[in-house]
């Protein structure tokens, strides 16, 4: 059995891959950690997906593994898995998706049936990990350009899902006042 604690403490410490010990805090960690909430959002997601949105699902597996990826591309010097043709493959998908939607002319609010609500939120926690990454790539580690268009597009991908989704459900999406 292989143990997954080590039964030391971390005194608020964490071991980066290169082996050294930083705060928990850390730029690198806490964009990591935005990435790990986005991808486990996303788990649940597909877990809760209706029977109508459930041709959804492989298209979210493919995130969770490019989420995988990009936290690698992050973490170990010269791996670069995410590339153009990944956000170019979810910009295809969004015209896709968004030809089959009604044209929205007014913000809509986040939320509809189970589907499409939890997409909303992780179209917001796509958001929240790109600003970190975006962070650490201005205040300490220049990272490959590819990685942030790719989660920059991944939260508009995100939504064109999450409208889908509610059509898929016969959810009238509802307009703000604004």
């Amino acid at each position: 059995m292989v143990k997954i604690y080590t039964k030391v403490g971390d005194h608020g410490q964490t071991k980066q891959v290169t082996g050294k010990m930083v705060p928990k805090y850390d730029l690198q960690i806490e964009a990591l950690g935005a990435i790990d909430e986005l991808d486990s959002w996303v788990g649940y997601v597909i877990s809760i997906l209706s029977p109508k949105a459930q041709s959804l699902a492989p298209k979210l597996k493919t995130i969770q593994r490019n989420l995988y990826e990009l936290q690698a591309d992050i973490t170990v010097k010269r791996h670069h898995n995410i590339s153009t043709s990944d956000t170019k493959q979810l910009e295809t998908e969004i015209d896709d998706i968004m030809a089959k939607l009604p044209v929205i002319k007014a913000f809509i609010l986040p939320g509809g049936n189970p589907s499409g609500a939890a997409l909303q939120y992780a179209r917001a926690l796509a958001r929240k990990a790109e600003r970190l990454v975006v962070e650490l790539n201005d205040k300490k580690q220049p990272l490959n350009g590819d990685i942030l268009e790719y989660l920059n597009r991944l939260s508009d991908y995100l939504f064109a899902l999450a409208r889908y989704a509610n059509l898929l459900e016969g959810y009238d999406e509802e307009k703000s006042k604004l």
